[in-house]
């Protein structure tokens, strides 16, 4: 029984011989596979780039018409913020002097009933 464990350990345990696998294959069967898998991916390249060239010119065109009215559309609003904020400073201004005719009016009434005080007593 012994000498069946040994051979078992031998052969299949960390002493083992170590053995290296290659492949039988000659060496141009693998140039013609190299070859034969780049003609394929330029092949696949060159379908997509011919399949997506015309869609390609359609999108630019697309989004260059995008693009523009975009822009129009960006020039119209800083319009109307130009707009609004030259309103904003004209009400400010106009606010301003409004407040201060209040603020005289409120003094001249204040000096008329000083008057009319004065002249009760």
């Amino acid at each position: 029984m012994k000498p069946v464990k040994r051979k078992i350990r031998r052969h299949y345990g960390l002493t083992a011989k170590q053995v290296a696998v290659r492949s039988k294959r000659p060496w141009y069967y693998r140039w013609v596979l190299g070859a034969c898998i780049l003609a394929a991916g330029y092949g696949l390249a060159f379908w997509q780039y011919a399949a997506g060239g015309k869609s390609l010119a359609e999108k630019y065109k697309l989004t260059t018409l995008e693009n523009q009215n975009l822009h129009t559309k960006v020039i119209q609003i800083e319009r109307q913020l130009q707009i609004e904020q030259a309103a904003k400073t004209n009400l400010n201004q106009e606010l301003n002097q409004v407040q201060d005719e209040n603020i005289k009016m409120k003094e001249d009434l204040l000096f008329y009933k000083n008057l009319m005080a004065k002249k009760i007593k």
